[in-house]
């Protein structure tokens, strides 16, 4: 059995927000690996949408999302584990960089966003802004 450990936050922010000139010099320099285009899920609820992401080998220090303008970008940088005397035989994974972007909507609160990174796992949160919810109005008399 595995052991299982709480969500990560993950920040959410403006380019370059908590980063430092030689994290983007590294970011700079990965550029030129290919990305893989992560599988998403997104589903839709009462107070928003949700955005899953499978990101194996992802963590709090590898990876950054980022809000610009109207897109919201995913990037992780997996480098490849320390060898392993076992000889890989099959891999379904594979391993890089993992790259994602979307364009979201007016319909999206961007102050509110926020992420969690569990086994591999980014969960975005996507809140509805207030303009957009249901409500039910009062009639008076």
């Amino acid at each position: 059995m595995s052991d299982s450990h709480p969500p990560i936050r993950v920040p959410v922010g403006p380019p370059g927000a908590g980063r430092s000139r030689g994290d983007d010099e590294a970011r700079h320099a990965a550029q030129a690996r290919p990305a893989i285009t992560p599988p998403i899920d997104i589903h839709e609820g009462p107070d928003g949408l949700t955005l899953e992401a499978d990101l194996p080998g992802a963590n709090e220090s590898n990876l950054t999302i980022q809000l610009e303008h109207n897109v919201l970008t995913l990037d992780a940088r997996i480098d490849e584990p320390d060898a392993d005397p076992a000889r890989l035989i099959h891999q379904e994974f594979p391993i890089g960089d993992y790259h994602r972007s979307f364009i979201l909507s007016d319909d999206v609160d961007r102050d509110r966003i926020t992420a969690e990174l569990k086994d591999g796992v980014l969960k975005v949160f996507l809140p509805r802004t207030d303009r957009v919810r249901a409500r039910r109005v009062e009639i008076k008399s």
